[in-house]
């Protein structure tokens, strides 16, 4: 299966249960209305992932204001108002039992939230018979400051990763995810930016949708959990950034979603399937020491696209950019360090200064698009 591999959970059964045939459904679809009755017109076991936004319930006290007078664009829709929070646990309570129901036995759901509803949506998700794979912490590169200085700054969001029960066998592609991370372990904290730049959707100057999530996150998450093919809900689809990333990675997609505006939104974003660009190049600023980013992060994130030939300065050895970071050439598979080394016949390489891609005619190292990238998401 190469970096596309299948991993057992921890107390697998010993014998694989027979395989159930599923009903074919029909997939790369918007379905208009509330998820709950939506979902329920779906049948039994034929999802392999679910990503829910669901509504943070953030109880908004009135308007925020910048220390300039400026209004802060936060999130005070109708959406996401709810009488109490008895009111918000039914209602979480109700989209999780038809999330259940749908998903395949192998198959898992991943959830985010904010400090305002992500435990009691973990609560709701082992009520509901889930089995906890992971919290993962999606720390913000550029979060936006506590204006009132009242409190720290919320500069993360958590998400939840679970599977049908304890022993369920769901797709986790390990190796994928420690070639993204030069050949590192994936942890459970993830810095990445924002939305921002092109990438931010707007309609007559303002946010097409105020908790629009990065493609870059929705990159990992598919990719970390999901095979080309397999099916993927996002029962609040929102502006669409789980079918747009769906759709790079050849996986298939539904969304539902009752808000018009988001849906022609999405829609027409997902028929250009518009990946990340080089857009937020404009925020530049002066260089100094910044953290480490991933080769794997510049593939996700778009400045470097799947299919993408690299070589070195001489042209001698060529290889491919795959879309979990590893490179394939006729000296095998690996990361950019392996590669490098193993062509050479080296016992090390610094992929980063020895390989190179084709721009205007000439080449590039890797490392000044690394360059590029920390420059633009300087925290």
């Amino acid at each position: 299966m190469g970096v596309m591999e299948r991993v057992a959970t921890r107390r697998a059964p010993a014998r694989r249960a027979k395989t159930v045939e599923r009903p074919a459904i029909e997939a790369d679809r918007l379905l208009r209305g509330d998820c709950i009755s939506e979902m329920a017109k779906l049948p039994d076991g034929c999802i392999d992932m679910i990503f829910a936004d669901p509504p943070y319930n953030l109880q908004l006290g009135g308007d925020l204001f910048r220390p300039e007078g400026g209004r802060v664009d936060a999130v005070d829709n109708d959406w996401d108002k709810f009488d109490t929070l008895a009111a918000y646990d039914r209602f979480t309570t109700a989209w999780l039992k038809e999330a259940r129901r749908i998903l395949k036995p192998d198959g898992t759901i991943w959830v985010i939230g904010s400090y305002h509803n992500i435990f009691r949506v973990g609560a709701s998700l082992q009520d509901e018979g889930f089995w906890i794979l992971n919290d993962v912490i999606w720390r913000k590169s550029n979060p936006m400051p506590n204006f009132k200085g009242t409190r720290f700054t919320n500069a993360h969001e958590t998400l939840i990763w679970a599977s049908q029960g304890e022993d369920a066998r769901y797709t986790f592609n390990y190796k994928a995810m420690k070639t993204l991370n030069d050949e590192l372990q994936m942890r459970s904290d993830w810095v990445l930016p924002i939305c921002g730049g092109q990438e931010r959707l707007k309609r007559n100057g303002t946010k097409a949708h105020p908790t629009q999530k990065p493609e870059a996150l929705l990159y990992r998450v598919l990719l970390a959990c999901t095979k080309p093919g397999d099916i993927v809900l996002d029962p609040f689809f929102g502006t669409g950034t789980t079918g747009a990333v769906a759709k790079r990675l050849g996986r298939k997609w539904i969304g539902i979603e009752r808000e018009e505006s988001y849906i022609e939104v999405a829609l027409e974003r997902i028929e250009a399937a518009l990946p990340l660009d080089e857009s937020s190049l404009t925020i530049m600023q002066t260089a100094r020491q910044q953290p480490k980013v991933a080769f794997g992060t510049l593939v996700e994130t778009g400045y470097l696209a799947p299919g993408t030939a690299l070589m070195d300065t001489k042209r001698r050895w060529k290889v491919v950019v795959r879309a979990d970071g590893s490179l394939q050439g006729e000296g095998g598979e690996g990361s950019i360090h392996k590669m490098g080394a193993t062509l050479q016949g080296a016992p090390s390489c610094n992929g980063w200064t020895f390989w190179h891609y084709e721009v205007d005619g000439g080449l590039k190292s890797i490392d000044a698009l690394r360059q590029t990238y920390l420059l633009a998401n300087e925290p």
